[in-house]
């Protein structure tokens, strides 16, 4: 009797598969995050007292006060007003396809059914997907600002999605990695 209940048990995951797929669904949660911060404050690059954003182009004055706008012409910035809006549109757009990703690869683990394996790839190609959109918005906002780059000139929300992107990129292929180790194909 005894026998037979272990026999009808369904196969447990080794403990290291798991370990390792709930450390990418962390990593995918951080950097949902840190680009959800990124794209909701939105100040990327501060140079010559002029602070460039997403929503906002700020000047310092000189008693130091912080004067922001969002009428974005007023940076003189040959298209910038015009540029930014397909860029917030990629980076916000990336937030949402990772948040839709990650619950993918959350449920994937949570309901162990036929279509686990199916859900898990499909997180992963999302969280791919959001590395694109985001690589995308970060690379274009660096040109269209390139005459006022400096390595320091860019802001702490600017790295946010900057390592989002790069934990975006690493979890969706590790995700995709570690299900073809586990899943191979027939």
């Amino acid at each position: 009797k005894a026998q037979r209940l272990l026999t009808h048990r369904t196969p447990q995951k080794p403990f290291f598969e798991t370990l390792i797929r709930s450390l990418i669904i962390l990593c995918v949660a951080i950097a949902v995050v840190l680009s959800s911060i990124s794209v909701c404050d939105g100040r990327w690059l501060f140079a010559r007292g002029q602070l460039f954003g997403l929503w906002h182009f700020c000047t310092v004055s000189n008693g130091s006060v912080l004067k922001c706008v969002t009428d974005l012409s007023l940076a003189k910035v040959e298209g910038l007003s015009v540029g930014v809006i397909p860029i917030r549109s990629m980076v916000s757009f990336a937030v949402v396809v990772a948040i839709f990703g990650l619950e993918l690869l959350m449920v994937s683990q949570v309901c162990e059914d036929a279509n686990a394996r199916r859900k898990w790839s499909m997180g992963s190609v999302l969280i791919l997907g959001s590395f694109l959109l985001s690589a995308t918005g970060v690379l274009s906002f660096s040109i269209l600002v390139k005459d006022h780059l400096t390595f320091t000139g860019f802001t702490l929300t600017y790295w946010c999605e900057f390592i989002a992107a790069f934990l975006f990129f690493l979890n969706g292929i590790s995700g995709l990695h570690i299900n073809s180790l586990t899943h191979p194909r027939n």
